[in-house]
């Protein structure tokens, strides 16, 4: 199974609607980010882990998170998300299918080197965006073409006195 690590304040940084809402909140759009992602998780069936820093806050523990096929992470005092990427994707090696969400391009030649495919921040929203407009689709698709419309079905005549007797109550 495909794992996506995601650099969550990279990816917040980067992801236009998200760089608006954290100069509001940092927590709302962080809580935005982990519901998208926990979505096109669930649609691809990836194993996606989101990872934030937590490395400047006095005695933090590392803290995890499940929601489905999506893992949240906070890293412990001292450590970087990018540190925690490097550290988890060195010990998985090349025995998995292993993607790295960042733009910091020092972060993305580490984890290349490491065995992980690099995807860049604004790349990873165009998929999620795209992917998302999709599934839309094929669902607006389905579900209009099944439609079973009573109008449709039955000639103008009984559709008058139906409308009739409707009005009459």
């Amino acid at each position: 199974m495909r794992k996506i690590f995601v650099d969550g304040y990279n990816v917040i940084n980067s992801w236009p609607q998200l760089r608006d809402m954290k100069n509001y909140s940092f927590e709302a759009a962080r809580a935005k980010l982990i519901d998208m992602l926990e979505n096109y998780a669930a649609f691809k069936g990836w194993n996606i882990i989101i990872v934030f820093d937590a490395h400047m806050v006095k005695g933090s523990l590392e803290k995890k998170e499940r929601l489905g096929n999506l893992m949240v992470v906070f890293t412990k005092e001292g450590e970087t998300a990018d540190g925690y990427i490097e550290r988890i994707v060195n010990n998985i090696g090349r025995s998995s299918e292993v993607y790295v969400v960042t733009s910091d391009s020092l972060e993305q030649q580490i984890t290349f080197q490491r065995g992980a495919v690099r995807v860049s921040s604004i790349e990873f929203y165009y998929s999620v965006v795209n992917d998302g407009n999709k599934l839309v689709k094929k669902y607006e698709n389905r579900y209009s073409s099944n439609r079973n419309l009573l109008e449709e079905n039955i000639d103008i005549e009984s559709a008058k006195k139906l409308e009739k007797i409707r009005r009459s109550k």
